[in-house]
């Protein structure tokens, strides 16, 4: 017997002849590409608005952040700064409160443009003083005009606050 398969085992002329038993047809694969385009169709959306989300999330906490620190220098260099929104230039800025003028900026973060502000009281500035309190604000920020959330600034003990306002 020459050339005879190990016992067991169809020589490759015999699995032609009766038809291959592994793999997938096409209309099997069709099938589950059409499966997968649909999966991801409902899925993609969903995705996109948690990216957006995430991002809004993470500059409204960045403004609160800039404004924790401005009372937190306020507080270490015993004088009082305010922070001061520049809508035209879309930036904040922190400087020495009282000086109008010849007022050096000590720090400026600039605003996404994802963010559009609006102050309450109108005066887009919020003082922080020394032993900690504050001229109050809140700051209403809108994010790509979906979400809103709201940075408040306490009178009485300068803290920071974030909350989501309504959609």
């Amino acid at each position: 017997m020459r050339n005879s398969p190990p016992p067991g085992w169809s020589s490759p002329r015999a699995v032609l002849l009766r038809g291959a038993t592994h793999g997938y047809s096409l209309m099997e694969l069709v099938v589950v590409l059409a499966v997968l385009a649909v999966a991801v169709a409902v899925v993609a959306p969903a995705l996109g608005r948690t990216a957006d989300g995430a991002r809004a999330r993470a500059e409204v906490a960045s403004v609160a952040a800039f404004l924790r620190s401005a009372r937190e220098q306020a507080v270490a260099r015993r004088q009082a700064l305010e922070v001061i929104l520049d809508p035209e230039a879309r930036v904040l800025l922190l400087r020495r409160a009282g000086r109008e003028g010849d007022a050096q900026v000590h720090a400026s973060r600039a605003l996404s443009p994802i963010l559009r502000i609006a102050a309450d009281p109108p005066a887009l500035r919020v003082t922080f003083f020394p032993h900690g309190m504050s001229s109050g604000a809140r700051f209403a920020i809108e994010v790509s005009g979906v979400r809103t959330y709201v940075i408040a600034v306490n009178v009485l003990t300068g803290r920071v606050s974030t909350q989501r306002g309504a959609s």
